[in-house]
């Protein structure tokens, strides 16, 4: 799962429309399974066109399994939890968070990547929640889409997605239920029916979903070279933060980053300071709306230090920025869930694809160039420095309490 390899397509989708309408279609053509993680399940426009969608595959037999973060879905509407009991989908809502859940550090650990792979030949991955573009949960109706991105990818990477997601549902289901010592043998059998039987599906030819490769096929050789990269509490604790730190120390020419969260550790900020003054063009897509306190102000101490070595910041205040990805020397490229904040790269589950195709990073690059031109706003370093004390004290506040809860959590950052 860590190394890129050959024989994917991979297409770049931005905003929910693109993104459901090619989800729904492809789950309108599943056959024998569909597997959707999700932090955010809003049933509204969009949402429920997904919903429906799940609750038409499963009627006809497909195997539906849905999981939602106990955060940011802390509960599904009564009509569509009897909905989906109906239909068969499957569906879990993870750790709920309760009336004491922010006071316990072990429940700060979320299910945030939003993986989908329907029939073990397509994957989507981004940074898109099932919730209208035009929506927020907080602040209501936008007056522009969030701008957010996502990825459908049909290759080798879509077997370490279903793996991962299959993993993440029975150790979430069976843990509490199976003996320890029994899991792994289990878990082996499970794995060994799922495989058999998406084995014997491709065999009997079946028809893929328009447009669909199958991963078999897909990986020939040809296609652009691709990677699933995961960060979880256990065996991928820093690898999405490796494949950022990685791309951009070997940057020579230009490091583009847009990232609704933003607030790299010490050794990412140096990574970023380094490319930047051995002349590396470095340039930041970072939130300019005010969402949330924390997200606004604790952020913002560091965009001095990144502006005095040369780094562009620009702040995209259309609407709410909410995308995760960047693009390295045209070539290297990401789209995925993961912030560059604490919460992301110290305690989420988060899902990345890497693409290492100069076709894709050069259309990826385009569309964050114009939401610079057309949403965006540069810092100037000048300015910057003098802001408005207020906002200064602000500033400095949020960033010691996020220090403060990284203390109390014995982590590093």
């Amino acid at each position: 799962m860590s190394q890129l390899r050959d024989g994917h397509q991979v297409e770049l989708l931005q905003g929910g429309d693109d993104y459901f309408a090619s989800m729904v279609d492809a789950i309108d053509h599943s056959l024998h399974e569909v597997r959707l993680e999700t932090y955010i399940f809003h049933l509204d426009r969009s949402g429920s066109q997904v919903a429906q969608a799940l609750e038409r595959a499963a009627v006809r037999g497909v195997h539906v399994y849905l999981a939602m973060d106990g955060v940011g879905t802390p509960h599904l509407p009564t009509e569509w939890a009897d909905r989906f009991e109906r239909s068969g989908v499957s569906w879990h809502i993870f750790s709920p968070l309760g009336r004491l859940g922010v006071f316990i550090p072990g429940r700060w650990r979320r299910l945030h990547r939003k993986l989908c792979v329907v029939d073990g030949r397509i994957a989507y991955c981004g940074g898109i929640n099932v919730l209208d573009d035009l929506v927020d949960p907080n602040h209501g109706r936008l007056s522009e889409p969030r701008l957010d991105f996502a990825v459908r990818v049909t290759g080798p990477l879509v077997d370490d997605a279903r793996e991962a997601m299959a993993r993440f549902w029975w150790r979430v289901h069976l843990a509490s239920e199976v003996n320890v010592g029994a899991f792994p043998a289990v878990w082996r059998e499970l794995q060994g029916s799922l495989r058999k039987a998406v084995a014997e599906h491709l065999q009997d030819g079946a028809a893929s979903p328009p447009g669909a490769a199958s991963a078999s096929a897909a990986g020939n050789g040809r296609g652009p070279r691709a990677r699933l990269v995961l960060r979880d509490n256990l065996r991928n604790r820093r690898k999405i933060e490796r494949a950022y730190l990685e791309a951009i120390d070997a940057a020579r020419e230009e490091v583009v980053v847009a990232n609704a969260y933003f607030l790299p550790g010490a050794v990412l900020r140096r990574s970023l300071i380094r490319a930047a003054r051995r002349g590396v063009r470095v340039r930041l897509l970072l939130q300019g709306r005010y969402e949330y306190f924390m997200q606004f102000h604790g952020s913002r101490p560091v965009y001095s230090v990144l502006l005095e070595a040369g780094v562009e910041i620009h702040e995209y205040a259309a609407s709410f920025l909410h995308a995760k990805v960047a693009v390295v020397d045209m070539r290297w490229a990401t789209v995925g869930s993961s912030n560059l904040d604490p919460l992301s790269l110290l305690l989420a589950r988060e899902a990345n694809v890497v693409v290492d195709d100069p076709a894709f990073a050069r259309d990826l690059r385009a569309r964050l160039e114009a939401a610079m031109a057309q949403g965006g706003r540069a810092l100037d370093v000048s300015s910057f420095a003098n802001r408005p004390w207020r906002e200064r004290m602000l500033d400095k506040l949020a960033y010691g309490l996020m220090r403060l809860g990284l203390f109390l959590m014995g982590r590093r950052y």
